[in-house]
């Protein structure tokens, strides 16, 4: 993981002059009669004597959304170039601030240093954009490319204090990397990310941000009785685990459990599924990276929380120890699950560790995965379904918005519970119909959630990978995605309770 080196810094024609920036980025928008220069362009403007309006126009900028237009300063810069990115209408919010940032950091890649001027918009979303949207995996190249921008100056708002820059250039940042982990975790191909490697590289993050870890084998898990775990993960010759990791804040006064499904590459199982995009199937530990990057952040951040985080990590493979269509599993806890088809894996594994994370007694409860094909049918390929207790679930989509990732709220219709029953087990692991896969999924889990904990579950099946060009602050394979919305949901929660 690389990301570029951010400190604050002056926006003044003076200070222009002693740049040792190779480029300059500003913002650009649509106002009424054309292109406008954004916020914080001012002083780039006055050093290139006040044309920098009219020789955008003339190269056919326009202002729209992530619009990407280079112009060379012909000397009156030390910088090279200013690079104006769109960010759409005036008075851009947050989100358009994030996306044109992610696309001038995509922009700067094979630049050794350059100075943006869109934190003067929005500082905390000109940080996160600009080092999401650098953000490149090129671990198994042996020619990686032109490398992402190693240094970006980010001028100072003119609002606020000093120090309250610094903490929200601090807070962006750590967010911003969290996200980047996830990322690596989820690109990083299934060969060389199994449950046992996983297990190991968390351990290594908790020991680097001073965690608790408890990782249970195969015969730990055996023993102390997760059948679904076991059962997913039966058919792999790496075994499952599942890892928990613990952090407790300074005067923590709520409990927050995070759980991640960690599917490390889905087959489908003996259910097996068409070959055509199984390799998407490595991004079927989303959840867990998620998790696992969202505790660590905690840890950094230093919330004022108890945060728990569960991964329970399995390979489902078909095999001659698979589990079958008709198996009967016993769940942790105890409850009986029939197995309908082998590819609603996800949801068996994370049955497990809902119920383990509910003996923390934990006022909160937030799980994610990769659940559904059917949330991508729902919801499309950018939106997360956010499914759970009425009041929280509403809580967290309100938040995921707010941050850009764009969850939205969904049911849990009481008549499709009786499609999940089962003539030999407590319940079926899928139902007989094609409807509502998504919400008959999140009612399956429902079923393992402690009575009265308000919960919610984040289906990101679609939006925890990219599958076509770059977007925004997005680029193709892992998003991250719902890293940022888990950190907002915990900081809510720190300042409201």
């Amino acid at each position: 993981m690389s990301v570029p080196k951010l400190a604050l810094s002056e926006i003044t024609e003076a200070a222009l002059g002693k740049t040792r920036a190779e480029a300059v980025v500003v913002g650009t928008v649509q106002g009424a009669n054309g292109l406008e220069l954004a916020p914080g362009a001012e002083a780039v403007d006055a050093a290139l004597g006040g044309t920098l309006v009219d020789v955008l126009r003339t190269l056919g900028a326009t202002g729209k959304a992530e619009e990407v237009v280079k112009v060379p300063t012909l000397g009156k810069l030390p910088a090279g170039v200013v690079l104006a990115v769109g960010l759409g209408k005036p008075e851009p919010t947050q989100e358009q601030v994030r996306r044109a940032a992610g696309a001038s950091g995509r922009a700067l890649a094979g630049t050794a240093r350059a100075l943006t001027t869109l934190s003067v918009v929005d500082l905390q979303a000109a940080v996160e954009g600009t080092i999401l949207g650098a953000y490149t995996f090129t671990e198994y190249k042996s020619e990686p490319g032109d490398a992402p921008v190693s240094t970006v100056d980010v001028a100072t708002p003119a609002d606020g204090s000093a120090r309250e820059h610094r903490a929200t250039l601090k807070a962006a940042t750590a967010i911003a990397e969290s996200v980047l982990t996830a990322r690596d975790l989820v690109n990083t191909p299934p060969n060389d990310l199994f449950p046992g490697s996983f297990a190991d590289r968390a351990k290594k993050l908790a020991e680097q941000t001073g965690l608790d870890i408890e990782v249970l084998d195969e015969k730990q898990l055996k023993r102390k009785g997760y059948g679904g775990i076991l059962g997913v993960g039966g058919g792999s010759s790496r075994p499952p685990r599942l890892v928990c990791l613990s952090y407790k804040g300074p005067k923590a006064k709520r409990k927050v459990a995070l759980v991640g499904k960690g599917i490390t590459f889905d087959t489908g199982g003996i259910s097996l599924k068409p070959a055509a995009n199984m390799d998407h199937m490595t991004s079927d530990m989303s959840g867990a990276a998620a998790v696992l990057a969202s505790v660590v952040l905690a840890a950094k951040l230093k919330y004022p929380l108890e945060v728990t985080g569960y991964l329970p990590l399995a390979e489902n493979m078909p095999s001659g120890t698979s589990y079958r269509p008709g198996d009967v599993l016993t769940m942790y806890g105890g409850k009986t699950v029939e197995v309908l088809n082998t590819d609603a894996e996800g949801r068996l594994v994370l049955a497990d560790a809902i119920v383990r994370a509910a003996e923390d007694e934990p006022d909160y409860l937030i799980e994610t995965s990769t659940l559904t094909g059917a949330q991508m049918v729902a919801l499309g390929n950018r939106t997360p379904g956010i499914m759970g207790s009425d009041e929280f679930r509403d809580r967290v989509a309100a938040i995921a918005q707010a941050t850009g990732e764009n969850g939205w709220p969904m049911p849990l219709p009481e008549e499709l519970r009786g499609d999940l029953d089962s003539k030999l087990a407590d319940l079926a692991n899928v139902t007989g119909s094609r409807w509502g896969g998504m919400l008959a999924a999140g009612i399956f889990l429902r079923e393992f959630v402690a009575e009265g904990l308000p919960w919610a579950h984040i289906d990101i099946a679609g939006p925890a990978f990219n599958t076509g060009g770059p977007w925004g602050y997005t680029g193709k394979g892992g998003t991250g995605v719902p890293v940022r919305t888990i950190a907002a949901v915990l900081a809510d929660i720190a300042d409201n309770g």
